[in-house]
């Protein structure tokens, strides 16, 4: 007989920090109390289980920069978008997630421990105290907090399963997302198999649907989605399992699986490039930087020190001691170009990036402004008209991006009617510009158009005249 596993056998049962950085990524230490979920009010969609889990991620690495546990009304923030992109989910998932998370705070579900005997832990929590969604800059952001009971779970995991969201984001049914959570915090386990239960539980606790509401029979429940999810599991994740099942005469009356780590040889191939960490996109929008900026600084820097700045970012944003952080790529940055050792005034990075982060008053974005402009390149020796063009938009787009959200965001708005008005005005500009991609494409050359004929009249888009003439 399989013997089942309890956590006093687990040998990852103690405490530890937040989040754990891995060569795979940043991964979501979820307490074992939160692995099992069963709705009590309303069904669970995959998008929502994988947006609560994005939640938890930003949240618990958030939390890893607090001295101490922050204040039960405390309210995490980060954009929606970028959350999206840690789940695997597309545009179209958009208004759904929306809609999910409204809910939330009215959704209760009982918590369950994968250990045997344990039972329900929480029962009829609310996933989240509070949550608000609103426009900064054209882009969703959430606003989000939790009960004080989640929080400290949260925060201080006694014993946790090591849940990668970007492994979650391959698995395309709710039975997978949830099996695959519950197998996970066996995956160290000596014993190798999950815990032994019945065939009832099994149900629930891998279905979206408010428990025993819609409960199938076994025989076909296993037919429609436990094969298919272990199917899942075995070919996309770093797990193979097998079902293990228990009878009584010729009824199965319980259930349980053999999980194992998948053999290195068995992984699918490397992509030929790695792309942008999405979960690092995430924490540093979440803090004020922009994914197009700051694939600019990991291109120039690297993925590591970027990421390592970005804890620093991340602990001076949270410090309440010291001001807050006007604009946190300019700090990002000159953390990033500044060495750690004091300079000759003996200031070291940290401060000489707190000086730098404080940019100039932007220019006002009304026609008659006068900001102070980038140089004007002079025509490039031995080049066409076209080549001066070039670097001239070049420079009134490095004008356009250091103007402050709000300025910028008006000149958008004035590109976003001249397109509409001219029937240009197609799904994907729009996209792009909610996404903060205001400065390429058509949107772009529009933006620059109407800013520079503003400001520098006309003939901007013309090289100047030779002083002689000619």
């Amino acid at each position: 007989m399989i013997p089942s596993m309890d956590d006093s056998d687990d040998p990852k049962a103690a405490t530890a920090p937040a989040t754990v950085e891995t060569t795979d990524g940043v991964e979501l230490r979820k307490p074992h109390e939160m692995i099992v979920m069963f709705p009590r009010s309303k069904r669970v969609t995959l998008t929502g289980r994988r947006l609560y889990n994005a939640l938890l991620q930003v949240s618990q690495s958030r939390m890893a920069a607090f001295k101490s546990m922050p204040p039960a009304d405390y309210m995490f923030e980060a954009p929606l978008p970028a959350l999206l992109r840690t789940t695997g989910s597309s545009g179209e998932d958009r208004t759904a997630a929306k809609r999910y998370l409204r809910e939330m705070r009215s959704l209760e579900v009982d918590w369950e421990s994968t250990a045997p005997g344990d039972g329900v832990k929480w029962r009829g929590f609310s996933m989240l105290s509070e949550v608000a969604i609103e426009v900064r800059r054209g882009e969703n952001w959430v606003s989000w907090s939790y009960p004080p009971t989640i929080m400290a779970a949260l925060r201080e995991p006694a014993r946790w399963a090591r849940i990668d969201l970007d492994v979650l984001a391959k698995l395309g049914s709710y039975a997978a997302l949830a099996l695959y959570e519950i197998c996970a915090r066996y995956r160290d386990n000596p014993g190798g198999v999950t815990s032994r239960k019945p065939v009832q539980w099994w149900a629930d606790a891998l279905s979206p649907s408010v428990a025993g509401s819609d409960r199938r029979e076994w025989r076909k429940f296993k037919s429609e989605r436990i094969k298919e999810a272990i199917e899942e599991i075995n070919l996309e994740t770093d797990l193979e399992i097998e079902l293990i099942e228990h009878k009584q005469g010729r009824a199965v009356v319980e259930a349980q699986f053999a999980v194992r780590r998948k053999r290195p040889a068995a992984r699918a191939k490397p992509l030929p490039a790695d792309p942008v960490d999405a979960h690092l996109v995430l924490r540093a929008e979440s803090l004020g930087v922009r994914e197009l900026k700051l694939e600019t600084l990991i291109k120039e820097f690297g993925d590591d020190r970027v990421r390592e700045k970005v804890d620093v970012l991340e602990r001076r944003a949270t410090n309440s001691k010291l001001r807050g952080v006007e604009n946190a790529y300019s700090y990002l940055r000159s953390l990033l170009r500044s060495d750690d050792a004091p300079d000759a005034a003996g200031t070291t990075a940290d401060e000489r990036a707190s000086a730098a982060q404080t940019p100039a008053a932007s220019p006002s974005p009304a026609p008659r402004a006068s900001p102070v402009p980038l140089p004007v390149p002079a025509p490039p020796a031995q080049t066409d008209g076209q080549a001066w063009l070039n670097a001239r938009s070049a420079s009134l787009k490095l004008e356009i991006a250091a103007l402050g959200p709000a300025q910028r965001q008006e000149w958008v708005d004035r590109a976003l009617r001249e397109l509409a008005a001219k029937g240009l005005l197609s799904a994907v500009i729009s996209r792009r510009a909610a996404q903060g991609d205001v400065l390429h494409g058509l949107l772009g050359s529009v933006v620059v158009r109407l800013y520079a004929t503003a400001l520098y009249g006309p003939q901007w888009h013309l090289p100047p005249t030779p002083p002689d003439g000619s």
